[in-house]
């Protein structure tokens, strides 16, 4: 919340997802330790009713972002994808050796979803901090 609230954009209302994402934080903070049960209950009230970004952004002010931990997910993730790509495809390049070797209409699938997985990585995926 905090890297995308700047002193512009305090002013700014808040939706119920960007509460939920709140929310979602503090109770994660909690569980790691770094809020006892009252200031958890206290901090998830306000920001439940918190009106804009700069209120939602002074209630994890004191906590530390998990970029690290945002950063592993997203490579996990790029792992898993990869994999996946590379499986379906490896068995579209089978059915494609089967049926022939005609026409290499697996060219289509492999271009179309690897622009997609080169998009979804991006470079920022892998980057240093």
């Amino acid at each position: 919340m905090s890297e995308s609230s700047g002193p512009q954009r305090s002013h700014l209302r808040v939706s119920d997802a960007d509460r939920d994402r709140v929310a979602t934080a503090l109770r994660d903070h909690a569980a790691q330790g770094r809020l006892d049960a009252d200031e958890l209950e206290e901090r998830l009230g306000r920001a439940y009713t918190a009106p804009t970004l700069g209120e939602l952004t002074e209630l994890t002010r004191d906590l530390p972002t998990p970029r690290r931990h945002q950063r592993g997910r997203a490579r996990a993730d790029i792992r898993a994808h990869f994999s996946a790509f590379v499986l379906v495809n490896l068995t579209l390049i089978v059915i494609w050796i089967a049926s022939g070797l005609g026409y290499f209409w697996p060219i289509w699938p492999l271009m179309g979803w690897g622009i997609g997985m080169a998009k979804h990585a991006g470079w920022r995926t892998f980057s240093r901090p």
